[in-house]
Order: C-alpha cells, then structure tokens, then sequence
C-alpha cells in the first residue's frame, strides 16, 4: 500500500527543513520507502477530516492502509521498526539507538522550542528579554552534555541510526540563532547528517513544496 504523509502547502520556514515533514521525508528516503504528499493548508489542519488523523491539528500525518499515525518520533519510530537501515540488527545497540530518540525529542528539542517560542510568538511581551539569555544558556548546557558524549565520533551509537535522524533534525532549529555554531563537534555532527543522500532528498522535496 501507498504510503501518504501530510506537510503544509506553505511551510512557515519557507522550505529550510524545520518543518517536522522534514523528518518523516528523510525516514523514508533512509529506508528507501516511496511516498506520496497530500499538502495541508493551516485552515484545513482545524477541519474534522485532518483532526480525525491528528487531533491537536498539526503536521505531519502518516498513513498505510488501515493505519494512520501522527506525531514524528512515533511516525519515524515506526517506519524504523518496519523497514531495515534506521536501527541496528543488535538488541543492546537497537535498544540505544531508540533511547537517542527519545532523548532528542524529550531532552534536547524542548529548551529549543522554548527559545523559538520567546523569539517569535511572545516576543513582544516584557519579560522576554530577560527570559531568552536563561533559554538560551539551558540550550547550551544540553550542547555541552550531547557534544561531551558525542566526542570525535561520527555517530551517536556507532552506525547512522533513527537515534541520530531525530537528534540531527531536532539541533538543526538551532541554526537561526547561532548557538549551535558555538559547538563545532556539533555543528559537524549536523552538517554530516545534512550530507547525506536521503536528507537531500527529503529537504530538495520539501523546499520543492515552497518554492513552486
């Protein structure tokens, strides 16, 4: 069965590859897996037809026959599960792999987040120039834990993994601000991610979407 993912008709980042499509495109280009894209206007993400698939309006969605997912660790989980090449065949290192997944979701994205959130959407509000240096500095100190267990390695846990996927895309919203580059170990960490051939394809797709 055809396999159907949601993305805004217009991104928000004009096609840099922040939206989270982004990270479900590269799963499936990783994979190997072909796709089709059904595009989404923000008035249509609050209609009863998109909130059936993801009731808190948001993109993307994943849909295969009877099953349809919504949330991008849970949709990238799954394809990684379903399809070889995005978790090792070992079960200690399959289990690590799926742990760098949370972590990047659940660990490192939320101070993120919290930075684009006091930037962009209250960032006319009084106390938010002295809430983004605080934001900020927790951002850093995530950097200096994930690059002290990164090292000189090329990977997180060995092989490129579903782990590395999540955490690459998660630390790529931090470009705008300029805080990533204040980690060089990571800044390549990221730039290595963005080499390779199913992310370029992900991201010439999405930024095709926006520039159409």
């Amino acid at each position: 069965m055809t396999i159907t993912i949601t993305a805004f008709d217009r991104s928000p980042d004009g096609g840099k590859g922040l939206a989270r499509d982004t990270r479900v495109r590269w799963a499936l280009e990783e994979v190997g897996q072909p796709y089709e894209v059904r595009l989404v206007t923000f008035p249509a993400l609050k209609e009863q037809a998109h909130l059936a698939l993801h009731p808190f309006g948001q993109i993307p969605t994943f849909e295969e026959a009877d099953l349809a997912l919504f949330e991008t660790g849970s949709i990238v989980f799954h394809i990684a599960e379903r399809y070889f090449g995005l978790l090792p065949a070992d079960a200690n290192a399959r289990a690590r792999a799926i742990t760098w997944m949370f972590a990047a979701l659940n660990t490192v994205e939320p101070p993120i987040l919290e930075l684009m959130t006091a930037k962009i959407i209250e960032g006319d509000k009084p106390w938010t120039k002295d809430r983004i240096p605080l934001v900020a500095d927790r951002i850093r100190d995530r950097l200096k834990q994930l690059a002290a267990r990164l090292t000189d390695a090329e990977w997180l846990d060995g092989a490129f993994s579903a782990g590395d996927l999540m955490m690459v895309s998660v630390l790529l919203r931090l470009r705008p601000s300029g805080i990533l580059n204040e980690c060089p170990s990571l800044a390549a960490y990221v730039a290595r991610g963005e080499a390779r051939p199913a992310y370029q394809r992900a991201f010439a797709a999405q930024l095709a979407v926006n520039t159409r």
